[in-house]
């Protein structure tokens, strides 16, 4: 048995929502619920899953802004991002508006239960997560590393062959490379990767192949 994930696009953004969770006792975690989240919940209980958590990278639209949906029927925390991202989730009902057109609903406004901090550590049955603070797209943006899986839920930082948008008001390219060269360009090469849109990736191709790094 071993820790398992699906990557679910959602989204006009086709943004990766992921569903974690344990083999041996079923707990199980998402990761940036942006949207469609009938389908997400749909894929959790396919599987007899019990959701434990909800974990956020940082707080744009198409990441975070299906929490207030999900949270009308599930009563489980939600944890993340870091709190320099707190204007993003209190200016949602504004971006969602302003994103109508390409199909997104309004989200109001929300609070994490618990903003997650560089070196928290959080866990999905008997597998045990580090918290990294990456700013740099976003201010607040975290990311979630799995030594033992060998995995890292790599939000807008790390792409295939990219790395994160800087051009968003207080984005930061500079702190987003320095950073993703000190955190997670040191970690394992055949450490896999999943981004926040497209294609998974892993450390050492990055390494390899990156144009930005």
């Amino acid at each position: 048995m071993a820790l398992q994930f699906e990557i679910m696009p959602v989204t006009p953004f086709r943004q990766n929502c992921c569903l974690i969770w344990d083999d041996e006792n079923k707990e199980a975690v998402l990761t940036d619920v942006g949207g469609d989240t009938a389908h997400v919940l749909q894929a959790v209980a396919e599987r007899g899953l019990h959701l434990k958590e909800i974990w956020l990278t940082h707080g744009h639209l198409d990441h975070a802004g299906g929490v207030p949906e999900l949270r009308k029927t599930q009563t489980v925390p939600v944890l993340g991002p870091h709190a320099d991202d707190e204007y993003l989730l209190q200016s949602l009902p504004e971006v969602t508006a302003s994103y109508a057109a390409y199909g997104f609903p309004v989200s109001p406004a929300f609070a994490p239960e618990r903003w997650l901090h560089e070196g928290d550590r959080l866990s999905v049955g008997a597998y045990r997560f580090d918290v990294l603070h990456i700013s740099g797209h976003t201010p607040g943006h975290v990311v979630f590393y799995c030594e033992q899986a060998e995995l890292l839920v790599a939000g807008d930082v790390l792409f295939y062959e990219s790395i994160g948008r800087t051009d968003f008001p207080r984005g930061n390219h500079a702190d987003l490379i320095s950073n993703i060269a000190a955190k997670l360009l040191v970690l394992p090469a055949h450490t896999r990767v999943i981004p926040g849109h497209g294609r998974m990736t892993t450390i050492g191709h990055e390494k390899q192949h990156n144009p930005f790094l």
